[in-house]
């Protein structure tokens, strides 16, 4: 083992520890807050998902990058191969959902009360949990295809038919238009990446306008950015931003995988993919003081409780 292949596994790790980390310290005060903490917000419910799901990203993918690239190979069975890359793909397309769906409602509350979204306000909080079945449902069934064609490695080298992804492969049958196939099946992927292009400029034009009302009302002096809907709001924005630039570049070196192979351009792949639900947990964290607000009320409840 040569020690670049040492420095790759444990930036890996570290990638996978520390957005694994940032996720469930989400997840866990989101939940916690739902059930003994001040009234959560309905845009909590989505984040709490957005932290679910791209926990299992960093997991599926993260771990058995960094074990092979650490040097134990064919750790995974055909089972094994199927199922990690399986649930990767799910989480992975249920993150895009979940950006997409908090852009949108984000744009909804934002909305003013003469305008075209403002009649969707009362009703999408009861909205929330039918969609996420609604993703969990179509991506379970549309990612079904991996678990036909991805296969573990034979003996000491990977299947040479198909495509190989470094300690899995994927063995596709000559009947079968790979191009074709990955353009129908994103094209659901492109659509929420357009949804939330969409709503991200509006939201955008609403804070641009809002702070120009604000300067004419109260002069130069006020900082409208230091409103929690507004930060709110641009924390959302970052994360649309960074989820829109990862995933396009993601989507531009899988694409040169599947023309030529090689084990950079897979790392590299892995490493943007991560890079989303890596990061994202901590722009929440900095960004939106809601955080801070439910960290701050549940402390101060443990701390009456304790003393």
């Amino acid at each position: 083992m040569i020690s670049k292949d040492i420095a790759l596994g444990f930036f890996f790790l570290f990638q996978t520890v520390l957005g694994a980390l940032g996720n469930s310290f989400l997840l866990g005060l989101y939940t916690i807050t739902y059930f003994v903490g001040p009234r959560l917000r309905p845009i909590g419910l989505i984040l709490t998902h957005l932290a679910f799901v791209n926990d299992l990203v960093l997991l599926s993918k993260g771990i058995p990058q960094t074990i092979t690239i650490l040097g134990l190979t064919n750790f995974l069975d055909d089972v094994g191969c199927k199922l990690v890359f399986y649930f990767h793909k799910v989480s992975r397309d249920l993150s895009l959902c979940t950006t997409c769906l908090l852009s949108s409602f984000q744009a909804i509350t934002l909305s003013p009360r003469n305008s075209w979204w403002a009649k969707f306000k009362a009703g999408a909080p009861k909205c929330i949990v039918p969609l996420f079945l609604s993703c969990w449902a179509f991506y379970l069934l549309t990612n079904c295809m991996i678990l036909l064609y991805m296969k573990a490695p034979i003996g000491n080298k990977n299947i040479t038919e198909g495509q190989h992804y470094i300690y899995c492969s994927a063995a596709f049958p000559i009947s079968l238009n790979i191009a074709t196939y990955i353009f129908t099946f994103s094209l659901p992927n492109f659509l929420c990446i357009g949804i939330m292009v969409g709503t991200s400029g509006y939201m955008v034009f609403f804070l641009y306008k809002h702070r120009q009302r604000v300067q004419y009302i109260h002069g130069n002096n006020l900082t409208p950015s230091g409103c929690p809907e507004t930060r709110a709001t641009q924390a959302i924005l970052m994360l649309v931003i960074l989820f829109v630039s990862f995933y396009s570049l993601n989507s531009i070196l899988m694409l040169c995988i599947h023309l030529g192979k090689s084990f950079w351009l897979v790392h590299t792949s892995t490493f943007l993919a991560a890079c989303f639900p890596a990061v994202s947990s901590f722009v929440l964290i900095v960004s939106d003081s809601h955080v801070y607000k439910y960290f701050s009320a549940l402390w101060e409840k443990m701390m009456i409780q304790f003393s």
